[in-house]
């Protein structure tokens, strides 16, 4: 195990071992992230009987999962306006309900399941640092109001400025209390614990090159390096690797955002901030940035650009451009820490649908359930995607397979190169707003 980020030097972790033989369980998930342990914790809790192995290709935590910032936070997609624009007004506000309903799950979970992830609770900022940026903050609330959305609040400048102090924050803020912070790496590890105890095998090292649904209902075969598993029903919780599956090829693109950490902070370089509250902070940028403290005080800030790789490898972690952008960021965004240090910098992929919005589905069969898309907001949504996936697995109706992007019709990608440069263009012509903004007057 080779830590691939800040989070993974916090607490040793031990992989478990690898599959070799044949196997049978009712339930095999593929992939070891939050989706996948979420799905398998709801599955014991319906059914303590049902037999369920977890197939992890790597390391738990080696993914999203484990290298992501930490938010627990009801951002869903992109922004309310773009989902009310794709899937209309009533579906945005069911979208944010369903996100804030994620959050306060995490939040239960962590503390009923004694989660050790170093868990707090301190609320969420959302700020501009240009004046267009701060006209669609203004609209953004504006129509979260008229959605009958609650919990979000519309903070002044200088009350913004009483919690976080910087000379590049223009107007108001987008405040709300229900957001919480984790060390996601050992939330992984917590979880990867727990199922362990509930009776769920748990194999590490162990890709699965293919999944195929069998001749009669009810059997779906998983090749690995080692083994075969042979399994009632399969999850596909395979996130930004989904596209080396068949049968999810061309709904999800992997997508790379990046983060650096600063060492810890004086007292004198905290107090130059503020942020006595701790809250996480993203900015309106189309390519936003991310940050907040851990809890020895080190500044954590991602984001500013992504990196779509080459449409076929995934070996796209490291960015010196980005990275040395982010450090630039710091400076610029908080004077006092002009000399400060980084200890740490990272990247990672996440899973974009061509709309840019989650989904949770069937892979050809109904045996065979997946769930990806989730744009670098999943900490909080795979939790309770986790339980859709259950309740689509145990074939159950119930309010949460109802939800509309639940079997939902995807767009996908056009067909082979065509499909990557789709996505390229994509990005560069949020890069070219977020330029034309970012330099906008006053």
């Amino acid at each position: 195990m080779t830590p691939r980020g800040f989070w993974h030097t916090t607490k040793p972790y031990t992989p478990g071992p690898a599959l070799v033989g044949d196997l049978h369980v009712d339930v095999a998930i593929v992939g070891g992230g939050y989706t996948g342990m979420a799905t398998a914790h709801f599955l014991r809790e319906a059914d303590p009987g049902m037999s369920i192995a977890i197939l992890e290709s790597e390391w738990i935590g080696f993914g999203a999962s484990g290298r992501n910032a930490g938010f627990n936070m009801t951002k869903i997609g992109m922004m309310h306006s773009l989902t009310a624009r794709r899937f209309g007004r009533a579906r945005a506000r069911e979208a944010h309900l369903y996100a804030d309903r994620a959050v306060t799950l995490l939040h239960d979970l962590v503390g009923t399941l004694d989660l050790d992830c170093d868990y707090e609770h301190p609320g969420f900022l959302w700020v501009a640092t240009a004046p267009k940026y701060s006209d669609r903050l203004l609209k953004e609330i504006a129509l979260v109001h008229r959605l009958g959305i609650t919990g979000i609040h519309l903070l002044d400048h200088g009350e913004l400025l009483d919690r976080v102090d910087s000379p590049c924050y223009v107007g108001p803020a987008w405040w709300e209390p229900n957001m919480g912070l984790v060390n996601p790496a050992k939330l992984a590890w917590a979880w990867r614990d727990l199922v362990v105890r509930e009776g769920v095998q748990v194999f590490e090292g162990t890709p699965v090159s293919s999944v195929e649904p069998g001749i009669a209902a009810g059997k779906v075969v998983l090749n690995t390096r080692h083994g075969r598993v042979t399994a009632g029903k399969a999850v596909l919780a395979t996130n930004a690797w989904s596209h080396h599956f068949p049968q999810l090829v061309r709904r999800q693109v992997p997508v790379w955002t990046y983060i650096v950490l600063t060492e810890p902070l004086t007292d004198a370089q905290l107090g130059s901030i503020g942020w006595k509250g701790r809250e996480g902070v993203e900015d309106f940028r189309n390519l936003v940035h991310y940050y907040r403290l851990t809890p020895d005080n080190r500044l954590l800030m991602g984001g500013r650009d992504v990196a779509l790789g080459d449409g076929v490898g995934m070996d796209f972690d490291d960015d010196e451009r980005t990275w040395a952008a982010l450090r630039q960021d710091v400076r610029s965004m908080f004077p006092g820490l002009r000399d400060v240090r980084f200890s740490h910098a990272w990247g990672g992929p996440v899973s974009a649908t061509l709309d840019m919005f989650p989904a949770i589905g069937y892979a050809g069969s109904k045996d065979v359930v997946y769930s990806f898309g989730c744009v670098g907001h999943g900490v909080s949504t795979t939790h309770l995607n986790g339980q859709v996936v259950a309740d689509l697995l145990l074939e159950r109706d119930t309010e949460l397979t109802d939800t509309f992007f639940v079997d939902r019709r995807l767009a996908p990608f056009p067909p082979g190169g065509i499909g990557h440069a789709t996505a390229q263009r994509i990005a560069d012509y949020l890069r070219w707003e977020d330029r034309r903004f970012d330099t906008s007057p006053a």
